[in-house]
């Protein structure tokens, strides 16, 4: 092996290390590895089926569903923090928002294929917004904003992801673009992902068949 195949190898290291240690990461099955624990249930097995916060909640209650919502959203955050601590140690081998962006999507992919529960898992909408304040942390805030708005008006949690995440890029256009145009392509990219990870929540909203997380009352 001559200097110059060493020398990419090298440099190629960092970026491996980023992608399997935040796919490791992001396969950590909070819903199913609490339900099982702690209330002898595989959340995959009732409700949706999705190993998510909605059907960890709809199936085992907020006590569940809270410190699912935590860990999964911790999940992608602190992946985004690792890849900052790994460039810091190579500053010249690769371009920070690169690499942030390397262990964002490895860490959501991990999350929706996790090796540890059999490549089932969630949607990644709270590892997503997990990632969002690791990266982006105003434009998260105003999608979360958004988000609760949805959700709080009409009741379905899908909506209010679809619609927070689609969203996403105008806000990151004003407030980031300027810095990072690569960033405006990850969220263009995760408003184009979260759809299509939500078609059959799609299906049913246009059915007038999809479970309202927030039941609305009705009025007499």
């Amino acid at each position: 092996m001559d200097c110059s195949s060493l020398c990419e190898i090298i440099m190629w290291l960092p970026i491996l290390i980023t992608i399997l240690t935040a796919y490791v990461l992001g396969s950590i099955p909070s819903s199913v590895w609490i339900g099982k624990l702690f209330f002898g249930v595989d959340v995959r097995e009732h409700g949706s089926g999705n190993a998510g916060t909605t059907n960890t909640i709809r199936t085992l209650g907020y006590k569940a569903g809270i410190p699912v919502f935590i860990i999964d959203a911790l999940k992608g955050w602190f992946a985004v923090f690792m890849s900052k601590v790994i460039f810091g140690c190579f500053p010249e081998m690769m371009m920070p928002d690169f690499i942030e962006i390397v262990a964002a999507a490895a860490v959501v992919v991990g999350h929706i294929f996790p090796v540890f529960a059999g490549f089932r898992g969630g949607k990644g909408v709270a590892t997503l917004l997990g990632v969002g304040f690791g990266l982006i942390p105003i434009p998260a805030l105003i999608a979360l904003g958004i988000f609760t708005i949805v959700l709080l008006t009409f009741g379905y949690v899908s909506l209010a992801s679809i619609t927070a995440t689609v969203t996403l890029p105008f806000v990151t256009y004003f407030f980031v673009m300027p810095q990072s145009p690569l960033l405006l392509i990850l969220t263009i990219a995760v408003a184009i992902f979260v759809p299509i990870t939500h078609k059959e929540n799609i299906k049913r909203l246009k059915n007038g068949t999809e479970n309202r997380f927030i039941k609305r009352k009705n009025k007499k």
